[in-house]
């Protein structure tokens, strides 16, 4: 119970500290393309739990480091999750209508303008890392490095056109788990690194962060299929999901809701593991680890 009420307690007051950061970094513009902002502004502060600049300032809080000069970084994660949203619910992606209960924005503002907020949140996002001069310079070089790759052509985008070209097909386990790697765990592995960079970790900690990264990023994605069909209304404001009438095949597809659940709680274990040979204590993020994977929604 005390670990739970810390954790809670944790993520709001980190939530409303980057609530709070994102609200400075896309403000609202007096210019003639102001609907560019406005639409930004949409989704971004549209909710969302921040797990991902969450995870970033929790690794570099466990290391060591100093959260507010971290803000900024952990923040233009939330960025490009927020463009991948946009994107992932077009027409001629997921063609979603709802997100965090509200309308997607190509319901609110024509298809192309959601393109362009998108587009414009994805070069933002690097925009802030190259220009914070609360990171040294090196620390900006590995940022831009490792977020060019897993959000990239061989990260989070290699999994979203995997994902395409399985629809209405079917695959193995082993190329959905590349799939479910690429899409949603390399941004939560990116996470991870983020805060072992703004915290000058060395070599080693990189190593058992990105393990540990890669592995808990597996588990949500799995927890995420498993909700798409126990909260499909919640989450997407339909009774079924998108994944199910696109006919793409899923964990739960494949293997069963029960063995889905087994499969996550396996990752979940491996990756707190991996946690242990880190020289300082790991609690906190296996307390958040413990909320990505045994989360409800």
């Amino acid at each position: 119970m005390k670990t739970m009420l810390h954790i809670d307690t944790y993520l709001k007051s980190r939530s409303q500290l980057i609530e709070e950061h994102l609200t400075r970094l896309i403000p609202e513009k007096e210019v003639p393309y102001h609907t560019l902002f406005s639409a930004a502004r949409y989704s971004l502060m549209g909710g969302g739990k921040r797990l991902r600049p969450i995870l970033a300032l929790a690794t570099t809080e466990t290391l060591g480091g100093d959260i507010d000069t971290a803000l900024t970084a952990a923040c233009a994660l939330e960025l490009i999750h927020t463009y991948s949203l946009i994107h992932d619910d077009l027409p001629c992606m997921d063609n979603d209508d709802f997100r965090r209960g509200k309308l997607t924005l190509h319901k609110v503002y024509p298809e192309g303008h959601a393109v362009l907020t998108g587009d414009f949140l994805l070069t933002h996002a690097f925009d802030l890392i190259a220009n914070d001069t609360e990171l040294t310079t090196d620390q900006r070089l590995q940022l831009i490095k490792t977020l060019s790759k897993h959000a990239g052509g061989n990260g989070m985008i290699a999994g979203q056109v995997l994902d395409i070209q399985s629809e209405g097909k079917q695959i193995d386990l082993e190329r959905l788990r590349l799939i479910h790697r690429c899409k949603t765990g390399a941004m939560i592995t990116a996470s991870i690194e983020f805060g072992g960079i703004l915290s000058n970790a060395t070599e080693l900690e990189m190593q058992i962060l990105r393990r540990f990264g890669e592995e808990i990023g597996l588990a949500f994605q799995i927890v995420d299929d498993i909700l798409d069909v126990t909260a499909s209304k919640e989450k997407h404001g339909r009774l079924v999901p998108s994944d199910l009438t696109n006919h793409k095949v899923t964990y739960v597809t494949l293997l069963g809701l029960e063995e889905s659940q087994v499969a996550a709680q396996t990752l979940f274990q491996s990756a707190c593991e991996q946690l242990s040979a880190l020289s300082v204590d790991p609690a906190l993020l296996i307390s958040l680890a413990d909320v990505l994977v045994h989360r409800k929604i």
